[in-house]
C-alpha cells in the first residue's frame, strides 16, 4: 500500500513545544505506516523530506502528478481542521486523491 503523510507543524500536541509536537507526529505516524506496511509516496523529487506540512503544496503536486494515492496519514483530525474549514472546496479535492485517510489519534 502506498501513502502520504502531512505533518501540521503549528499545532501542540499535549503541551509540548512546536518542535517536539512535530517530532511525536513523525514518529507516531511512522510507527503506523511499518505496522500497516504502508510505503511512503514523495510525488516531488525536490521535497526535503519524506512527508508534507503544507496541505496546499500536497494538493499542487497531487494536480501536477494525477495521481492517485492508497492513503493519506495524519496525526488528527484536528491537525487538518483550520485548512479544511479555511478552504473546504480544496480540502474535497485533496480528500478525492486518495481511497481512506487514517489518523493515528
Amino acid at each position: 500500500m502506498m501513502g502520504i503523510y502531512l505533518i501540521n507543524e503549528k499545532i501542540h500536541i499535549n503541551g509540548h513545544i512546536q518542535d517536539e509536537s512535530v517530532d511525536i507526529q513523525q514518529k507516531l505516524l511512522l510507527d503506523l505506516m511499518k505496522a500497516e506496511r504502508i510505503q511512503p509516496v514523495k510525488l516531488n523529487p525536490y521535497q526535503l523530506n519524506e512527508h508534507y506540512t503544507i496541505p496546499h503544496a500536497l494538493l499542487y503536486d497531487l494536480k501536477l502528478h494525477k495521481k492517485q494515492i492508497d492513503c493519506l496519514l495524519m496525526y488528527s483530525k484536528e491537525s487538518i481542521e483550520d485548512f479544511a474549514v479555511t478552504y473546504p472546496a480544496r480540502w474535497l479535492i485533496l480528500k478525492s486523491y486518495f481511497d481512506t485517510i487514517v489518523t493515528v489519534a
